[in-house]
């Protein structure tokens, strides 16, 4: 639902979106669980339980990506509703390295955090470069 104006009975009425919420995390491997908290919070604020267990893994792999970057300052980790059925979870880090999808053997430990994203986001997720960083976001839709 994004902000506009909405005409009843001949009345002008504005409508807001959801306000995102946002934070900002030191990198080390707990701030994954700081992110969980943010974004569990916010989905129940929005009535959306539904997408909580996927969001939760979500952000958990873009934060604990983050934090592999060796970035020392802080990540900042959003979640915001893009439209009424779509919820994008996005970490901004320090490094302008982008991710890349990648296929894990069958006896390597590692490699399949972006794969796990990929799956639950039905490949809505993305990279882009900024001045002095990145941002990696994925899109949970409801009923997906």
């Amino acid at each position: 639902m994004a902000e506009g104006l909405l005409m009843m009975s001949g009345l002008l009425i504005t409508e807001r979106a959801p306000r995102p919420a946002t934070v900002m995390l030191p990198y080390r491997g707990e701030s994954a669980g700081e992110a969980r908290r943010m974004v569990r919070g916010k989905l129940v604020e929005w009535g959306l339980p539904e997408l909580i267990d996927a969001a939760e893994v979500v952000v958990s792999e873009l934060v604990t990506n983050a934090v592999k970057t060796g970035c020392l300052a802080r990540m900042t980790v959003t979640v915001r509703r893009v439209t009424d059925r779509t919820v994008r979870v996005a970490v901004r880090d320090g490094s302008r390295i982008l991710p890349v999808l990648m296929v894990a053997g069958e006896d390597e430990e590692g490699h399949r955090g972006l794969a796990l994203v990929h799956h639950l986001t039905g490949g809505r997720w993305g990279a882009s470069v900024e001045v002095c960083g990145k941002i990696v976001h994925a899109d949970l839709v409801v009923g997906c």
